[in-house]
């Protein structure tokens, strides 16, 4: 975006009002999503390391579904393998209406958010391959635990501390974790698919190609859908591939409709708007109930455990390295387009989401548990790191943005003054085509 008075683009620049607005409503339903995670992950916790411990296991440990297609799975693996599909379901919705009608689909806007989430994987990989190149005992098949970054966590903590962030940070924060979680389950795909059978993931293109068909037809009966769908699902994870992979292949099927602002949303805004409650009110608190109850004291206690390699590059990697890759791929995109940030706004502003983004939990516990196996001591161990990491994570940004916070509130106060009877502020209207 260039301004009046320099040919330089700017950085977090502002978007157009419809854009803004609908990753306002996205904004909203992550948060009640994140408060309802933490619940959850207290709630865990709290069981886990109470006398009743063992009635908390043995609940993640309840199989139920059918032998004949092996489906008979316990409580905890259906929150991992098929509720985790919804999120990843919805994220992959979101991503391709980001780049396909949103406003990253122009490559200098997009530019920026790919470049922050693929350095806030990169670092924290890095830096725990650090700590664990000598670990042995299969260490470094966690390498991949600290790269992601959940976004309904982070917008929680947004929300509890009330901070004014302007809504192009708070779309780049959303669009980094949107990119980030599908890095996340193409790393799943690849690295931690055990055994590939390939029948029936082929036999998984057939369903996959009707719902596509259907959708693009504009389909909206959920007798066919739904069928196809949970045939898709069963077949991805009879094929070794983990199941969450489906949903994103289902989502990107989904047609993304460019047009004017007009009456009645498209078909993947339809199904967003469906699903994303599911999602973030019902299929994340769920897995992070079954994930995040780890006894303390089972793996040994938390000194014990934080001596463990492990768990201290998940640690570090998720505070130093996510703030790190986010906040030096920034810079190093600001240095090569010439870029400045836009006005109001300041590095410290870009720490604070840096930091923010370190709180990793939903893709991070999922990862921990493929990489050494859920219920294991190594997987005890990585469930303190990751709960840690994220904790610190949270408490450093929140120091961040609340010094930034007075500064966001007199900027909000000015906008307020100057917008519309409409409830449109001037400076988006003057962006709009004059008639």
């Amino acid at each position: 975006m260039v301004t009046p008075g320099s040919r330089k683009p700017r950085l977090f620049a502002r978007g157009s009002w419809s854009e803004v607005r609908r990753v306002g409503d996205i904004l909203r339903t992550e948060t009640v999503g994140g408060v309802l995670l933490l619940i959850a992950a207290v709630l865990a916790l709290a069981w886990a390391n109470s006398p009743w411990s063992e009635s908390y296991r043995t609940l993640g440990a309840f199989e139920i579904g059918p032998a004949a297609l092996h489906l008979d799975l316990s409580l905890a693996t259906w929150a991992a393998d098929g509720l985790l599909a919804i999120f990843f379901f919805v994220a992959g919705l979101e991503l391709k209406r980001e780049f396909v009608a949103g406003d990253l689909r122009e490559p200098r806007r997009a530019m920026l958010p790919v470049a922050a989430a693929v350095g806030g994987m990169a670092v924290p990989a890095l830096i725990y391959t650090a700590f664990n190149a000598g670990a042995g005992d299969g260490a470094l098949a966690g390498w991949a635990i600290p790269t992601a970054t959940d976004i309904a966590f982070a917008l929680a903590v947004l929300g509890v501390i009330n901070t004014h962030l302007p809504a192009a940070m708070r779309t780049f924060l959303l669009t980094l974790a949107v990119v980030d979680d599908l890095l996340a389950i193409v790393i799943i795909a690849i690295f931690y698919t055990g055994s590939l059978s390939f029948g029936p993931l082929l036999l998984a293109l057939i369903p996959l190609a009707l719902f596509g068909l259907l959708v693009q037809r504009r389909v909206r009966s959920w007798w066919l859908l739904l069928p196809l769908a949970a045939v898709t699902w069963v077949l991805v994870h009879e094929s070794g591939v983990h199941a969450t992979v489906a949903g994103v292949a289902l989502a990107f099927t989904v047609p993304v409709l460019r047009r004017k602002p007009g009456p009645g949303p498209g078909l993947a805004e339809h199904f967003e708007h469906r699903f994303r409650p599911v999602s973030a009110g019902f299929a994340v608190p769920v897995f992070a109930f079954f994930a995040a109850g780890v006894s303390v004291a089972g793996a040994g206690g938390l000194g014990a455990s934080l001596t463990d390699s492990v768990a201290l590059g998940v640690v570090v990697g998720l505070v130093a390295g996510k703030a790190a890759g986010v906040l030096g791929a920034t810079w190093l995109v600001q240095r090569l387009t010439r870029a400045r940030l836009a006005e109001g706004l300041g590095w410290w502003d870009v720490f604070g989401l840096a930091l923010l983004a370190g709180i990793g939990f939903t893709v991070s516990l999922l990862i921990g548990e493929l990489a050494f196996g859920a219920g294991t001591e190594r997987d005890d161990h990585t469930k303190i790191g990751v709960l840690l990491g994220s904790l610190l994570s949270a408490a450093l940004a929140t120091v961040v943005l609340r010094m930034r916070n007075r500064h966001y509130q007199r900027i909000c106060s000015l906008e307020e003054r100057d917008t519309d009877a409409d409830g449109v502020p001037d400076v988006y209207q003057e962006q709009s085509p004059r008639t």
